[in-house]
């Protein structure tokens, strides 16, 4: 039986008399690659937000590692990653003290901080320019940076709200290896994308389609029983269903 690291039950989050995540379920297991997808105003990133924790639901429960994320969240913070759909770092520092920055909120300290350092630097190819402001960077190198500053702690958990926006093809296939890499290391990754090619790299995909689960299955899967071709045909007939409009 595989290990759930994600619970989420009956979640839901409403604005005044506006429902933008409406009774949400399901689990995200150790090691999976699961990811989060919708069109702009389907609740993705809501309920994104609240799985963790950076928004109280309405209603609802989630919990992440076993823990409670309504009454456990500092707990549950140390042990989970985060790359917000905004660039995450900070422009006027430097690589080394974007690293030495985030790393000391996670609790690392000494030796152990400048031997990640070291790993990041070597990794991205960025040994000459560790002491260079990240504003100085390209996006694509600044994203693959964020994201791995943001498992440089080895959390159980990574959350990444759309990761790949507006980087190149290659690029994003350059995160994406990332990513695979994470995950072969135990991290279960939960990914937002608008990209539905994208979807195709994932174990599991669910679909959010105004505030609810449409579908929820391996990417192959929904295909079949849907007999279409690509997750992007999938996603257009589950999304014309759809009765929210930006």
């Amino acid at each position: 039986m595989e290990k759930s690291v994600i619970q989420v039950r009956e979640l839901t989050k409403k604005f005044g008399s506006f429902t933008a995540v409406d009774h949400i379920g399901f689990d995200v297991y150790k090691g999976e690659i699961f990811g989060f997808l919708g069109a702009n105003g389907a609740g993705k990133t809501t309920a994104m937000r609240m799985i963790c924790g950076l928004l109280t639901p309405t209603s609802g429960e989630v919990k992440v590692l076993g823990l409670n994320i309504a009454t456990q969240t500092d707990t549950i913070k140390r042990q989970i990653g985060y790359m917000s759909q905004k660039f995450s770092l900070y422009d006027g520092l430097t690589v080394r003290e974007n690293v030495r920055f985030y790393g000391g909120i996670y609790g690392m300290r000494g030796k152990q901080l400048q031997q990640k350092i070291d790993e990041l630097a070597d990794k991205l190819g960025l040994e000459d320019k560790i002491d260079q402001q990240v504003k100085s960077l390209p996006l694509g190198w600044k994203q693959k940076l964020a994201f791995l500053v943001a498992i440089q702690h080895d959390p159980k958990v990574v959350f990444l709200d759309e990761p790949t926006g507006g980087v190149d093809p290659i690029t994003r296939r350059q995160f994406w290896e990332l990513i695979y890499e994470a995950a072969e290391r135990g991290i279960t990754v939960f990914v937002t994308t608008h990209y539905m090619d994208e979807a195709e790299y994932c174990d599991r995909v669910c679909i959010m389609v105004d505030g609810h689960v449409a579908a929820l299955d391996r990417p192959e899967h929904l295909r079949h029983k849907m007999k279409k071709e690509t997750m992007h045909e999938v996603f257009y007939q589950l999304a014309r269903a759809a009765q929210r409009r930006d």
